[in-house]
């Protein structure tokens, strides 16, 4: 059986959460009431059956590293393969790598040691539940060089246009990548490729002073590569900026958009805190939200939703909210298209009016 080794590149990242990245990378954002945005990701790696995932971390990873630990949670802290978080190594002064091809140069004796004959290389930022065996099978049917995983979306908005579009012939292969907006082809930023070729294309990218692996090694390469496309068809969303995020939360509490990333056979795993179930008290009255367990609710919640340990107080009214861990609502306070960030406490009777193209947010630790 052909083996595969993950890679989950957030070097090359853009940072647009403004406040819910001051402390820590995107990758290690709360998403979808227990999860971090870098979940997904880990979880469709170990479904798929990829027992060494590297994750290739630049800056502000402490959240990050203390998230997953060894991979205990996606059953990655084994004695053979396993979680690697491997941030950039500058003390070789034989380096002339830059950009995310340093982290390829510095840890070629990940994919060296790896137990793989192919590398499958995602993002953090493209949330979606995905079986990578799939897009392995569609790859050997057609012996493709690479392959790059799209969706075909239905609405363009305004994150897509921070993202690579595909141009695909009929036999899907793809003839062009480019950033045209009107383009419904997005590139999830997914591949997935043979260990030798990439080792090769590596080396031939630092020699020639590329900087970009996916656009030097790849994009540039169309006419030498056969570069196949795989479509994904399921639940997809790409969380870039705090407007995307705020939209693809929200949509989860429809329940096609829930059930496409939570309700098939492969789960979606995160780290585990034990805590007791939540707690409704007699004044609560909480209509289509998303609760994780140690809340105490007393106030009234609608269209949110609630991360672990929330508190909510008598009176206080939450409406197309996002309140992340450990918060404190105290009574008759108001909020409305508000995303807080974790440890917040908003004062008695204070009042917090966003609007749902523009969230109102709240850093970490802000009390108002």
């Amino acid at each position: 059986m052909d083996r595969i080794a993950g890679i989950i590149n957030l070097d090359h990242e853009q940072d647009l959460l403004d406040e819910l990245t001051y402390f820590r990378c995107g990758a290690a954002v709360p998403f979808a009431g227990r999860y971090r945005m870098i979940d997904f990701a880990v979880s469709n790696m170990a479904n798929s059956r990829i027992e060494s995932v590297a994750v290739f971390a630049r800056r502000k990873y402490r959240s990050l590293m203390d998230h997953l630990e060894q991979g205990k949670a996606w059953d990655l802290d084994r004695k053979r393969g396993g979680m690697f978080i491997l941030p950039p190594d500058w003390n070789d002064p034989t380096d002339i790598s830059k950009g995310d091809l340093q982290h390829f140069h510095n840890n070629l004796d990940f994919l060296h040691r790896a137990w793989a004959d192919y590398i499958l290389v995602s993002g953090s930022q493209n949330i979606c539940n995905i079986d990578f065996q799939e897009v392995l099978k569609e790859h050997k049917e057609v012996d493709a060089d690479v392959t790059v995983v799209y969706n075909r979306v239905d609405e363009l908005y305004p994150e897509y246009q921070l993202a690579h579009k595909l141009e695909i012939d009929q036999n899907s292969r793809v003839t062009g990548i480019h950033n045209d907006h009107s383009s419904i082809n997005v590139y999830i930023d997914m591949y997935l490729v043979k260990k030798d070729l990439m080792i090769e294309l590596i080396e031939q990218c630092i020699a020639h002073g590329g900087s970009h692996f996916f656009l030097d090694g790849i994009k540039a390469k169309l006419a030498e590569l056969h570069i196949h496309a795989y479509e994904y068809e399921g639940t997809h969303a790409l969380v870039n900026s705090v407007e995307s995020y705020y939209r693809n939360s929200c949509k989860l509490l429809e329940a096609d958009q829930h059930d496409g990333l939570f309700g098939n056979e492969a789960p979606i795993f995160t780290k585990v805190k034990n805590e007791a179930p939540s707690k409704y008290l007699p004044s609560s009255e909480v209509t289509n939200t998303l609760v994780a367990n140690g809340c105490v609710i007393e106030g009234q919640v609608e269209d949110s939703i609630l991360f672990r340990g929330v508190k909510i107080g008598e009176g206080a009214i939450i409406k197309n909210s996002i309140i992340m861990q450990r918060c404190e609502i105290e009574p008759n306070a108001v909020l409305e298209n508000v995303i807080l960030d974790k440890d917040c406490k908003i004062s008695a009777g204070r009042t917090l009016i966003g609007a749902p193209e523009k969230p109102f947010v709240v850093p970490k630790r802000k009390s108002m």
